[in-house]
């Protein structure tokens, strides 16, 4: 069946009026209009709706028993329609999920459940470890922001770059009882064994390109997966890790690790937080997007 919807508008004012020319002026169309509108509601439901007794309109039976339920599709078409744009984050019940390195997580996660727990106790965070290939979970709103040093290539998808994009230097992280504790050049740097962190596995980054530059190699232990098990491995060992100095901070902390300022001119990492342009008008996205923001500093 074909539905016109226009024709529960045409009812309700009807129904609430009790004539056409009221159900008109309400509506602001013509009478005749509003009587062929009638017409095609009689036909659908097989029912007067209104008839005539004396001078005025009478609701039949079934449009006094449908008036409430008919009035209730109205608001809500309406509500569907005409969003009310207030939105009060203390009243918000939702789970937010976002992508990102552990490292990330791990200072991320502080200040933004900290802001969460006073203004938004309703809201759960899922973090999810970023995968090893790339997929369409963005895409598919399976993933409300992912967080990490690309930016998107598809007009599709929004971002923006954190506040301290460019202050979290690049440094070495070592035990505190490594050999070159304090004495890390260039040499030293590159004579150490090294540990990647990549989710692809990847046993070489932009780091050995630029020794490349000074006629200098460095051997890499291992790539592993996550920042915990390079910086586990680091505290074991005197293999260096070379990663963003805010970021890794909690971490560098809890296995008591020291860093050593890197003896290469590496650029600042840049953070980006990126989401699907179907959350660009979502009141609750978007409070999510500025309390991550916050949180990034």
């Amino acid at each position: 069946m074909q539905l016109d919807l226009n024709l529960l508008t045409v009812l309700d004012a009807l129904l609430e009026e009790g004539s056409v020319l009221g159900a008109a002026d309400r509506l602001r169309l013509s009478s005749p209009a509003v009587s062929r509108s009638l017409g095609r509601i009689r036909r659908l439901t097989g029912d007067d709706i209104l008839v005539r007794t004396g001078r005025t309109m009478t609701p039949t039976p079934y449009a006094l028993g449908v008036r409430e339920q008919v009035g209730d599709l109205v608001r809500q078409a309406r509500d569907v329609l005409a969003p009310s744009r207030e939105f009060d984050p203390a009243e918000l019940d939702r789970t937010f999920t976002l992508q990102c390195h552990d490292a990330l997580a791990t200072s991320l996660a502080p200040p933004l459940l900290d802001a969460i727990a006073r203004l938004a106790p309703g809201v759960r965070l899922r973090f999810l470890a970023e995968p090893a290939s790339d997929n369409d979970d963005l895409r598919h709103g399976r993933i409300d922001l992912v967080i990490g040093s690309a930016a998107p290539d598809l007009p599709e998808f929004r971002f923006f770059t954190s506040g301290t994009e460019g202050q979290d230097r690049v440094v070495a992280i070592v035990r505190r009882d490594h050999p070159y504790a304090g004495r890390l050049d260039l040499a030293a740097y590159a004579a150490q064994p090294h540990i990647l962190v990549s989710r692809r596995g990847r046993l070489t980054d932009p780091i050995d390109e630029m020794l490349a530059t000074h006629g200098l190699r460095r051997r890499v232990l291992a790539s592993v997966g996550t920042a915990a098990s390079a910086l586990l491995v680091v505290s074991r060992s005197d293999a260096v890790l070379t990663a963003p100095e805010a970021t890794w901070r909690p971490l560098i902390e809890t296995f008591d690790l020291r860093t050593e300022p890197l003896p290469l001119p590496v650029p600042p990492p840049t953070m980006i937080c990126s989401w699907h342009q179907r959350y660009d008008t979502d009141p609750a996205h978007a409070w999510l997007r500025a309390q991550v923001r916050a949180a990034l500093g």
